[in-house]
């Protein structure tokens, strides 16, 4: 291309784009920092404000380091400061800051793909490779971290409205919750959900499903931390989803499209559920194309990404995986694949969420 025919200010404004992605990848490399070190916390019990040497003197750190950090904060526009041209400034979260950052059980929460974020990018590592051969990698490798993260993801959400909103919204299913069900968590990850519902309604009993070596362990330490009788956690390529009495309900959170066979896995969800049963399908909010999804998500692009370093490569890592990846669910593609499946009944449910869309499915 011909030099004259380069617009000098729209080549300024495209080079400035393009690096404030690679800003926002280094502050979120920051952003895991405060929440590994515990700076977020320690700033939060104290509303007043801190200063570096402070702040550095609290959690035992590097004074100079944790300076850096705040500047690179306060320039992101994370941490807040009283008056920047002091000469030792005091940093300070605002109350909805410390709700995201520092918050753990506050359903802004937002600490979780942080916490994994050196697993998620460190498949950038052999992402050349996948790309060639087509073949992905599952949650497994990212490590203990990974399941870790997921599990800081999503439970904060599910821990405040899952027993208040969404089970009321199933049509007779808190009645048989209290009455005693048979109940399978498939793609339970670390187990909060089992957990939560176990403690909830003693009378069923819950099964929790996954094929992550990291997240069973994690639950099954959670498990006995809460000694729960009604709640186990297997591996269904041990115990097959299919080999016992049927469900009364069976609930899918954000993994379908993570499933190499979600195809299949609709099947046997379908074979494994009772005739008057429920399944509880929650996935991420997608649309039916790349220009809808583009013009209507504003976090397309992140969702494509990490789809690329975790969805995708989870439900591309068999010869044969499907491949949905993290956008790749939308509701018609859901009702469509589920009526396949055997069911006969699809309706969205009414439920507000940031990601997720929820479904209640019946045969």
């Amino acid at each position: 291309m011909a030099n004259e025919s380069i617009d000098p200010d729209v080549l300024k404004m495209f080079s400035f784009g393009v690096f404030s992605k690679l800003e926002g990848a280094v502050t979120s490399g920051m952003i895991h920092l405060g929440d590994r070190l515990g700076l977020y916390e320690s700033m939060a019990t104290r509303p007043d404000g801190v200063t570096s040497d402070s702040l550095a003197g609290h959690l035992g750190l590097h004074e100079r380091w944790v300076r850096e950090w705040l500047h690179n904060q306060v320039a992101a526009r994370i941490v807040s400061c009283h008056d920047l041209s002091a000469v030792d400034p005091v940093f300070y979260l605002t109350p909805e800051a410390v709700c995201v950052l520092a918050t753990p059980d506050h359903p802004a929460y937002g600490m979780g793909m942080f916490h994994r974020l050196p697993q998620t990018m460190a498949a950038l590592n052999y992402m050349p490779e996948s790309f060639r051969t087509g073949l992905g990698h599952d949650y497994d490798s990212h490590g203990p971290e990974g399941a870790v993260g997921i599990e800081k993801s999503f439970e904060p959400w599910n821990q405040n409205f899952l027993i208040p909103y969404v089970v009321p919204a199933l049509s007779g299913v808190q009645e048989k919750l209290e009455a005693g069900a048979r109940v399978a968590d498939i793609g339970c990850g670390a187990g909060g959900l089992s957990l939560l519902l176990g403690r909830t309604f003693p009378h069923s009993q819950f099964v929790g499903y996954d094929i992550s070596v990291h997240a069973l362990e994690r639950a099954n330490e959670r498990l006995k931390h809460d000694d729960l009788s009604n709640v186990r956690f297997v591996d269904p390529r041990e115990e097959a989803i299919t080999s016992g009495e049927k469900f009364d309900l069976i609930c899918t959170f954000d993994c379908i499209h993570d499933m190499t066979h979600p195809t299949e896995m609709m099947r046997t969800i379908r074979q494994s559920l009772k005739d008057d049963g429920t399944w509880l399908l929650v996935d991420i909010k997608a649309h039916d194309s790349l220009e809808l999804n583009v013009t209507k998500n504003p976090m397309a692009s992140l969702l494509y990404g990490v789809s690329v370093l975790s969805c995708m490569s989870s439900a591309m890592s068999s010869p044969d995986g499907e491949g949905l990846g993290t956008l790749g669910l939308s509701s018609s593609k859901a009702q469509r694949m589920a009526r396949d499946a055997g069911f006969t009944s699809f309706e969205k449910l009414p439920i507000e969420h940031s990601v997720n869309a929820f479904y209640e499915v019946r045969p």
